[in-house]
């Protein structure tokens, strides 16, 4: 994760993180400090989920593995910032890039899309999983994504509460985002 989507509450990486075991953030692109060498045990395959020229389909790539468990890095960041992790994680330079469909996204929202077919980082890992693992977590995954995202809209006034998926906390309170917290 670089390291100004850290705090960002619209960061989807961070709440992916918290709804898959296994899964871990390091942050990177601190100023005067270069990333860590990423490194992994033989035993596994490490693949980096993002749509570089060389990206092959994630499917594609999954029938020709020898049967090894999948380490799937995904960077997160803005478009900008993850589609310079390649070169500046070392360790990374050599992983197989896989990529999934950008269609038919679900309706983020919250910030806007520097590409037509990208993805949130919810997203694209929610699409990988299900490749890896089933639909079986593609959906919860989906789900968590839509309602952060709603509830996130309600806060700010730009959808009612009828339209939110999963509801409305109790307790919650609507924030005017015209108004300073106190």
């Amino acid at each position: 994760m670089h390291r100004s989507e850290n705090f960002k509450s619209t960061n989807t990486g961070r709440l992916a993180t918290s709804c898959l075991a296994n899964s871990e953030i390091i942050v990177r692109g601190h100023k005067d400090k270069p990333s860590e060498p990423l490194a992994w045990s033989e035993a596994v395959q490490p693949l980096l989920l993002f749509p570089f020229e060389d990206a092959k389909p994630i499917a594609e790539a999954v029938r020709v593995l020898d049967g090894r468990p999948v380490v799937l890095i995904v960077p997160d960041g803005t478009w900008r910032q993850a589609s310079k992790v390649r070169r500046r994680v070392p360790g990374l330079a050599d992983v197989p890039c896989v990529s999934v469909s950008g269609e038919a996204r679900l309706p983020y929202r919250l910030r806007a899309e520097a590409h037509e077919h990208g993805l949130s980082t919810l997203e694209a890992i929610a699409r990988a999983m299900s490749v890896l693992e089933g639909e079986q977590i593609q959906r919860p995954l989906e789900r968590v994504f839509r309602s952060m995202v709603e509830r996130t809209l309600w806060t700010r006034g730009d959808l009612a509460a009828t339209d939110v998926c999963g509801g409305i906390p109790e307790g919650a309170v609507r924030h005017d985002p015209r108004v300073p917290l106190e």
